[in-house]
C-alpha cells in the first residue's frame, strides 16, 4: 500500500519519500538536503530507488549529488528545459514515469511559472507539485508569466477531487491568513485555519491537502469567483477583463501582504 513520509528541511521544507508495494524501498522528491533524507531512510531500515526533482531551485536539488554519493545507482528524473546536472531522465509534460520497484508509476505535467520547467508528478492518487501550487498558496513568479501560472494552476485544478497533493513547504497557515483576507466570509477557510493551527501547535505537517480543498480554499484556483474578482478590483482600483488579469492582481497583492 501506498504512503508518504517526509523529512524536513531547512526553515520550512518538505522532502518526500514515497513508499510503494514494497515498504523498505522509497522514492526522494525533491532533496534539497541531503542529511535529513539520508537520517530518514537509516531510521527506517529504507533503500531509495529513485529521486525525482520538480525543479531546480538548490532547496529542492542541492541534496541530490549528496545522496549519489551514497547510492551511486539512483536514476534521477527531472525537467528537461531546467539545468539539473544530476538528472539522467529529463522529462517533459505528457511522459510517463515507472518505478516498478515501488509498483507505481507517474505522469509529466509541465507547470511553469514559479520557474521556467517546473514540472510535476501525477500518479497513484497524488500529484508532488514543487513550488507551483501550495495549500491555500501558489509559487512566486520567479521566471514565468501570469498567464503561464494561471495555466499551470488549472492543470491541477483538473485533477480528480481526491488527487492527494503534496506540496515543497509549510506555508498553509500564512496562506489562509492571506486567502481570508481575499475572502473574508468563505467559511471553508476559516473551518481549514483551525485544523491548520491545531496541527502546527502539535508540530505535525498540514499534508497532503487535496484537490478538492485546494478548490475551495485557494484563491489562486479560485480566480473565476465573483468575491475573488472584486478583491483583486479593489486592490487594483480598477475593472479586471479576465481571470489571468484576476489572478496576476491577487498574486501581486500576496507579494506584498504582511498580516
Amino acid at each position: 500500500m501506498t504512503s508518504v513520509l517526509h523529512a524536513c528541511a531547512f526553515k520550512d521544507n518538505y522532502i518526500w519519500l514515497i513508499r510503494g508495494q514494497s515498504p523498505d524501498k522509497v522514492a526522494v522528491v525533491d532533496p534539497g538536503d541531503a542529511e535529513p533524507v539520508l537520517a530518514e531512510i537509516h531510521k527506517r531500515h529504507l533503500t531509495p530507488v529513485a529521486i525525482l526533482c520538480t525543479h531546480h531551485h538548490a532547496d529542492h536539488v542541492g541534496g541530490v549529488e549528496n545522496i549519489l554519493k551514497h547510492y551511486s545507482f539512483l536514476p534521477v528524473y527531472g525537467p528537461a528545459r531546467e539545468r539539473i546536472p544530476a538528472v539522467t531522465y529529463r522529462l517533459k509534460h505528457g511522459d510517463h514515469v515507472k518505478l516498478p520497484k515501488l509498483g507505481l508509476e507517474f505522469d509529466v505535467l509541465d507547470v511553469p511559472g514559479h520557474t521556467a520547467g517546473h514540472i510535476a508528478f501525477f500518479g497513484a492518487g497524488m500529484v508532488f507539485c514543487g513550488d507551483t501550487l501550495f495549500s491555500a498558496g501558489c509559487g512566486r513568479l520567479f521566471e514565468g508569466t501570469p498567464e503561464q501560472m494561471h495555466v499551470s494552476l488549472a492543470k491541477f485544478s483538473a485533477l480528480p477531487e481526491s488527487t492527494e497533493m503534496y506540496c515543497g513547504h509549510e506555508y498553509t497557515e500564512a496562506n489562509l491568513r492571506f486567502a481570508l483576507a481575499v475572502e473574508p466570509d468563505n467559511a471553508d477557510m476559516h473551518a481549514h485555519l483551525q485544523e491548520v493551527q491545531q496541527r502546527r501547535a502539535e508540530n505535525l505537517p498540514t499534508l497532503p491537502s487535496t484537490i478538492g480543498l485546494e478548490r475551495r480554499i485557494n484563491p489562486f484556483l479560485r480566480s473565476g469567483q465573483a468575491a475573488v474578482r472584486l478583491a483583486a478590483e479593489k486592490h487594483c482600483g480598477h475593472p479586471l477583463n479576465s481571470e489571468v488579469e484576476v489572478f496576476a492582481a491577487i498574486r501581486r497583492c500576496k507579494d506584498g501582504f504582511k498580516g
